[in-house]
């Protein structure tokens, strides 16, 4: 009778420390899931500012939705504790090491980082019904396409609705109505555009607006095109190295600007859609047309409410920049086109042979390798020059804060990427003679080459020989139109372009119908 008084006494107090610790977890979990306790070790006073202001707080419904309801999986279970446990471990390390002042909180908001810490089935779980009865059209036809592509394309919530659950100023899913920059008054237009009778630099002036912008003038020569074997990270495309020589031609100092494309988006925009086969028949700066079409209204601000002015033009499509450069031969009466990968890597190399156009090495200024795991690589060179992922707080710069090449042009390494006319093709280099004059590229090809990297790289990848090209579909991947937009990408913000000016088109004294209007 002793024994088993024993046992039942030992199976009672297990079951009371058993329940005991059952409710402390739950007490715990509960507590540590409050926004009050969050915030106690988030301190992010940004974050905790803007979520009150969201549509998840702030709305007609009355309904708070809570830090946990977005950052956890709904789904109670092993899941949702593993990843409570990783995300608090993070947050008390941060609490511990970090200055929260430090904290860039306009970075950390941006679509890139905000898909690591919101699982599309928190959304999903409030979100059963996507089609209520105040959804619009254009919302119909979105939330049609997510249901359609979501496990094909593994579309999420928040690539048209980061605002949500933490209130962004500008921001703006809808259909752009106006013109920014353009209610601005008392601006003087120019009435002809720049007559350049030497091979220098000038400034050009767009007619009929108050627009005008740099051009360098780019010495003719011959360089070594693409990167030695032995280049740190040197990729198999950028070989083998050719002799080509480059006429003299002008390049824009800096990309092409907000103030530029709105110009040209407020005399041409348009509702409709235009095929690229009915206005191209040769090639940008030739057109068999007689007038232009340009871009329909994009979703959204296309600057992303980082700033227009002079910060460079982006998610732009391949059409929508040789376009524009259409729009501007007809303009100025000069021929203006996208560079060729050739010019672009000669006027980006500007004289120099080395992986950039500045002293450094690229392991130097690389994030990449078991080192800097433990120790920042040095920046103190490439800082200058370069808007990149260690110093462009995950947004593009405005020229004044980038120093300049040797050939006087700025951002061409980082920032946006930049369209060049030719076809990408890997071993494109292989097949053409080692000494070439002007190359033009590939005859045909499915993407384009990109050139200089952008503010989201490692500084291994903006090298003046590296490679890249368009992936036009992944770049289109949550555009919900049918037909998706010729203009306007839903998927890629680093994206931009430089023209460049013929030389005998700038020198020449007969202007072609310089002040006619589209």
């Amino acid at each position: 009778m002793t024994k088993k008084k024993h046992i039942v006494a030992w199976f009672i107090l297990g079951v009371s420390l058993g329940i005991s610790l059952l409710l402390a977890i739950i007490t715990t979990y509960n507590y540590t899931s409050t926004d009050a306790y969050c915030q106690s070790c988030h301190i992010h006073t940004k974050a905790d500012e803007s979520w009150p202001l969201s549509v998840h707080v702030n709305n007609e419904s009355g309904v708070t939705v809570h830090c946990v309801d977005c950052h956890l999986p709904r789904k109670k279970g092993f899941h949702q504790w593993k990843s409570k446990v990783i995300l608090g471990v993070k947050d008390l390390y941060s609490y511990i090491t970090k200055d929260s002042a430090s904290i860039d909180w306009e970075s950390k908001q941006q679509l890139e980082n905000a898909v690591k810490y919101i699982p599309n089935e928190s959304c999903k779980e409030c979100h059963t019904n996507l089609f209520p009865k105040n959804v619009t059209d254009d919302g119909v036809t979105a939330h049609l396409y997510y249901t359609e592509k979501e496990e094909v394309l593994n579309l999420q919530c928040i690539s048209c609705h980061l605002d949500a659950g933490h209130a962004i100023p500008n921001y703006s899913h809808k259909k752009l109505t106006g013109i920014p920059g353009m209610n601005v008054t008392n601006k003087t237009l120019f009435t002809s555009p720049t007559v350049v009778q030497s091979f220098d630099s000038f400034t050009e002036q767009i007619p009929g607006t108050a627009v005008s912008f740099t051009m360098k003038a780019i010495p003719g020569g011959t360089f070594k095109m693409g990167s030695p074997e032995k280049e740190s990270f040197r990729k198999e495309d950028e070989g083998p190295i050719r002799e080509v020589t480059i006429s003299p031609f002008y390049m824009a100092e800096i990309e092409v600007t907000w103030d530029q494309y709105w110009a040209f988006y407020s005399e041409t925009y348009s509702e409709g859609r235009t095929s690229p086969e009915l206005v191209y028949k040769n090639n940008s700066s030739n057109p068999d047309v007689d007038g232009i079409s340009g871009p329909t209204p994009p979703f959204g601000f296309p600057d992303q409410g980082w700033g227009g002015v002079d910060r460079p033009a982006i998610t732009m499509t391949y059409y929508a920049a040789e376009t524009f450069c259409q729009w501007l031969s007809k303009k100025t009466g000069k021929i203006y086109r996208l560079p060729t990968e050739a010019e672009w890597e000669y006027a980006a190399r500007g004289g120099t042979e080395t992986p950039y156009f500045f002293e450094g090495n690229p392991k130097d200024f690389s994030s990449q390798g078991f080192w800097h795991k433990f120790f920042d690589p040095d920046t103190t060179v490439i800082n200058r020059y370069v808007a990149y992922e260690l110093n462009s707080k995950n947004k593009t710069k405005e020229p004044s804060q980038i120093a300049a090449n040797p050939f006087g042009l700025k951002n061409m390494l980082g920032n946006v990427m930049e369209y060049c006319s030719d076809y990408y093709q890997p071993d494109a280099y292989a097949k053409t003679e080692t000494k070439v004059k002007d190359p033009k590229g590939p005859a045909s090809g499915e993407e384009r080459v990109v050139r200089g990297g952008n503010y989201t790289l490692d500084a291994s990848e903006l090298r003046c020989a590296a490679r890249d090209y368009t992936k036009h579909e992944k770049w289109l991947r949550t555009d919900p139109q049918q037909p998706k937009s010729i203009w306007w990408y839903s998927d890629i913000k680093g994206i931009g372009f430089r023209v460049v000016c013929e030389k005998e088109s700038a020198l020449s004294k007969t202007l072609n119908d310089s002040n006619t209007k589209y």
